[in-house]
């Protein structure tokens, strides 16, 4: 059997706009450095654009250019670029890209599709997060109107538009975004998430025996993520009479609010690489409240390490969970319901083994090349449409 041939993306010059690709990790950025990291391999020029930190949570994959930018109120770690700027700009003129890819809907994202849109070039947005669910966390729902106006003038500019799953397409299609929506789905590292990963000397040490079972928060700690449903409902658990071990990966700005309102949970702080993976594999069962993914990345990788996902029934881990199969989904907020599905695989470890089983082999379908390349194509079908229209 011959192997198929590689691509060769020679002659694709893309300049990526983003506004947080590596000053702070989190799913949407490292997806981004994937992608990157595969226009580079197979011959693409790419240049990106983004605001720069002294200390960033990681090295940026490929050429890093600085946007201006400003702290986020309240969220001070983050940072929104508020214009192009003169140098990027200049370099932007020198770069001479054929397409252009904005991954947020700021103040430079705006900027450079009007210039794209000057020079008759594409511009594919990717969508990664459900900016117009934010509001909710902060008691401000009523503004939520506003913002999907806001963003649907935005994505309505832009020639095409990428989902992380097929359910953010749906919600995309249905508020009017764009018309040429398809999917830039996300890969699981195998060598990392797997369930040989699990380690009970590690637990141990973490004061877990082997016997307890472990239900897991990995994310970003941040309100909207969906920390305080998570906590309500393991308090659902007590008053059931259910007190389950909690481990809590991740780190982030409401870690000591979490803290409080569980004490008795274990935290470790952020983790990568192995060390990630071996804490997820620990586990016995996600639970992932969150309503704001678009995609889920850590639905995907605890499924990869063989454990059943517990989630809010909204965009990302629809499209990765099976109800009933590979996991629960859950109304997003409803405690009872979400304490009853978590109380289920406490009790049976036979249930539990099946529908992490099941979870491992759905997440196989998720290879980062194949997955990459799908955004290669589309950037040379826009290429090629732009090109037939002129």
């Amino acid at each position: 059997m011959t192997r198929p041939t590689a691509p060769d993306l020679t002659g694709l010059r893309v300049a990526l706009f983003s506004g947080n690709y590596n000053y702070v990790r989190d799913g949407a950025n490292q997806a981004l450095n994937r992608l990157v990291g595969h226009l580079l391999s197979h011959g693409a020029a790419v240049r990106i654009y983004a605001p720069v930190v002294d200390k960033p949570a990681f090295e940026p994959t490929g050429d890093l250019v600085n946007l201006p930018a400003i702290a986020v109120p309240r969220r001070p770690e983050y940072r929104i670029p508020i214009a192009l700027g003169d140098a990027a700009r200049r370099d932007l003129e020198a770069f001479a890209p054929n397409i252009v890819h904005v991954s947020s809907p700021d103040v430079a994202g705006h900027r450079v599709v009007s210039w794209a849109r000057s020079r008759r070039l594409p511009v594919l947005a990717s969508v990664h997060t459900r900016f117009d669910t934010y509001m909710r966390y902060y008691n401000l729902a009523w503004v939520e109107p506003l913002i999907t106006a806001l963003l649907r003038r935005f994505y309505r500019r832009c020639d095409a538009l990428v989902a992380p799953s097929e359910s953010m397409a749906q919600v995309l299609r249905a508020q009017r975004m764009n018309y040429d929506i398809s999917l830039w789905s996300r890969g699981v590292d195998r060598e990392t998430f797997q369930p040989g990963r699990r380690d009970l000397a590690w637990r141990r040490e973490l004061g877990i025996a082997d016997s307890d079972v472990v239900i897991g928060f990995l994310g970003r700690l941040v309100m909207e993520k969906g920390l305080d449903v998570f906590a309500d409902t393991i308090d659902d658990l007590a008053r059931r009479g259910f007190t389950p071990r909690v481990l809590v990966i991740g780190e982030g700005p409401a870690r000591e609010w979490f803290e409080t309102r569980l004490p008795q949970a274990v935290f470790v702080g952020f983790l990568g690489g192995a060390d990630l993976g071996r804490a997820v594999a620990s586990m016995d069962v996600l639970f992932n409240p969150s309503v704001t993914e678009t995609f889920g990345n850590v639905t995907l990788e605890a499924m990869a390490c063989g454990l059943p996902v517990v989630a809010a029934d909204a965009t990302g881990s629809e499209s990765l969970i099976e109800n009933h199969v590979n996991g629960r989904l859950i109304r997003p907020g409803a405690i009872h319901s979400f304490g009853e599905a978590l109380r289920a695989y406490l009790v049976d470890p036979e249930l539990r083994a099946r529908h992490g089983a099941a979870g491992a082999e759905r997440s196989l379908d998720f290879s980062w090349d194949r997955i990459n390349q799908v955004v290669a194509d589309t950037y040379l079908r826009l290429i090629r449409q732009k090109q037939a229209k002129r």
